[in-house]
């Protein structure tokens, strides 16, 4: 039996996320069906990660254990036949067998797109949040320093979340523009349930004045929901990267 690290790229606007779900499309069940048609059986597969509804990846991991006499470079070409194009299969390894793809990652970084234009662009529906108000980069630069740091991320985490321990380390925030593109990436050793949608609307928020960038480590120590900024759409973030 030998163990198999997956690393996938997809586009999910047509897919409520990643994990499977009864009466949905997710990206797991379409990827378990490939997979299955190759090994003939349905295989356990342990993800890095969740994505909600609409969210994207560009890097997303999985590993599956497999006793088929096959190298990994024919097993992604075997299951990328059977995948649609809104699915990739990027690479197959093989890894240790006390490899985790969720345990084992020591960061993951996100990336989260806006299109900042009173004019939408029809060739990124789906794949940005369209804001068509100016942004104030200097302001959101300011409050996202505020978050850098070991912090109880309470605040910033989804009231349906039911995770008990909400202690998470953000290395980094950098915030990009490029045109009307305007780019955040974040980087920590883990991200809540809508974490990295509600830092964003937090930030805009910051953008529209209001909340003040000073507020942030005032709305971090009161540990509610209710006092962060709204939440960003699905559609404008990605899973970037997970670093082993």
């Amino acid at each position: 039996m030998k163990r198999l690290l997956f690393c996938i790229s997809y586009n999910g606007s047509a897919y409520h996320g990643w994990q499977v779900q009864k009466n949905s499309l997710t990206v797991q069940k379409v990827v378990q069906d490939a997979i299955e048609k190759v090994t003939g059986w349905r295989n356990d597969i342990v993800a890095c990660s969740r994505t909600d509804a609409g969210v994207h990846a560009n890097n997303f991991f999985f590993h599956m254990d497999s006793d088929l006499n096959i190298t990994p470079h024919n097993m992604r070409r075997a299951v990328s036949s059977y995948l649609p194009l809104n699915i990739e299969i990027k690479s197959v390894s093989e890894v240790n067998s006390s490899f985790h793809a969720r345990y084992s990652a020591r960061s993951k970084e996100y990336i989260y797109k806006i299109w900042n234009s009173r004019i939408r662009n029809p060739f990124l529906e789906n794949l940005v949040w369209h804001y068509d108000r100016p942004l104030d980069l200097v302001k959101i630069k300011l409050a996202a320093k505020e978050l850098i740091g070991e912090y109880d991320f309470t605040s910033f985490c989804s009231i349906k979340s039911d995770v008990e321990n909400k202690v998470r380390s953000l290395y980094d925030i950098e915030v990009l523009k490029n045109d009307s593109m305007v780019s955040f990436k974040l980087v920590g050793n883990g991200f809540l349930h809508n974490m990295v949608r509600i830092i964003v609307g937090t930030l805009v928020n910051v953008s529209e004045g209001l909340i003040d960038p000073s507020d942030i480590r005032d709305i971090i120590d009161k540990k509610n929901r209710q006092a962060a900024g709204k939440t960003a759409p699905p559609s404008g973030l990605y899973l970037n990267n997970v670093f082993y």
